[in-house]
């Protein structure tokens, strides 16, 4: 990541590079991931709580800004950048490469099944607050659809799920493997290269409260979840750990796209990236303790 963000401070890179890098990653890592890991999983009813994460943490950060909007009276379209902001988690290009750290790589297949339902909230309710907050009333439920279904990770996600029960690819496996490994690095260089930080004095309240939720509120309120369903052992951890991480990298695309204050959203970002690196060192000594 760092070196990302000298790439970019050097300008030995054109300023909208990290999209090559994205094509990579969208088109051709996750869905390597999800092949990679899949086929592999031995399904449960543990398996909910992932699935689970993440319309928990957006239903939270919805009520969450909503009585943070009614105290300090800001406008819509910063109220809409909130909402995308601290409801929607950074489940693949930061949670991927620290899920990998802290726990190992055998774990991303429980991280790729909390990365698709959070693709699905942003392509639909992160969708509907955006437009709600930039006052535009067009909404077509067809174009939403074709979205997620032309998402490349979410088909590499259901190919994964049903292919093998048809054919034999476990030939491929080193083939996925190879594939899978670039995740990591070119997901932080990615965002070295996309990280910003101007302007944030300004707007150091509304950070402060989005991160407060991101970072902390969201997984305290999945790990509530957990110990009430009783659930134990890696696959809850992976669920809170996941929903532990900053901000989701598209969501700032989204608030850009319909003029949802997107330069509160961009420095949401960068900033909860980098404070993530400290969190989640925290929740993961919380969960191993617990």
């Amino acid at each position: 990541m760092i070196a990302g963000m000298l790439f970019r401070m050097s300008k030995l890179l054109p300023s909208d590079a990290h999209k090559s890098i994205n094509v990579w990653i969208i088109y051709l890592a996750l869905p390597a991931v999800s092949f990679k890991y899949l086929p592999h999983i031995h399904w449960s009813n543990q398996l909910l709580l992932p699935a689970l994460m993440p319309v928990i943490v957006w239903i939270g950060a919805w009520l969450y800004v909503k009585l943070y909007s009614s105290i300090n009276k800001i406008g819509k379209p910063t109220e809409g950048c909130l909402k995308l902001s601290s409801g929607l988690s950074n489940t693949s290009f930061v949670g991927f490469p620290l899920i990998m750290a802290y726990f190992s790589d055998k774990q991303l297949g429980i991280a790729v099944i909390c990365d698709q339902v959070t693709f699905m909230m942003l392509s639909t309710a992160g969708v509907l607050v955006a437009i709600n907050a930039s006052q535009k009333q067009e909404l077509s439920a067809i174009s939403i659809v074709k979205k997620v279904l032309r998402f490349p990770p979410f088909l590499g996600c259901v190919g994964a799920l049903t292919i093998p029960n048809f054919v034999d690819i476990s030939s491929l496996d080193p083939f996925f493997d190879k594939l899978a490994l670039t995740v990591a690095p070119l997901a932080l260089f990615s965002i070295g290269l996309q990280l910003k930080f101007d302007g944030w004095k300004n707007e150091l309240k509304h950070i402060g409260a989005s991160m407060t939720y991101k970072l902390l509120i969201a997984p305290a309120l999945v790990l509530g979840v957990a110990l009430m369903m009783g659930l134990k052992g890696v696959i809850p951890q992976i669920a809170v750990f996941e929903a532990a991480m900053p901000t989701l990298l598209t969501s700032g695309v989204v608030a850009e796209e319909y003029n949802v204050n997107p330069q509160l959203s961009s420095l949401i970002i960068g900033i909860s990236i980098l404070a993530a690196f400290a969190t989640t060192s925290l929740w993961y000594h919380i969960l191993q303790i617990l």
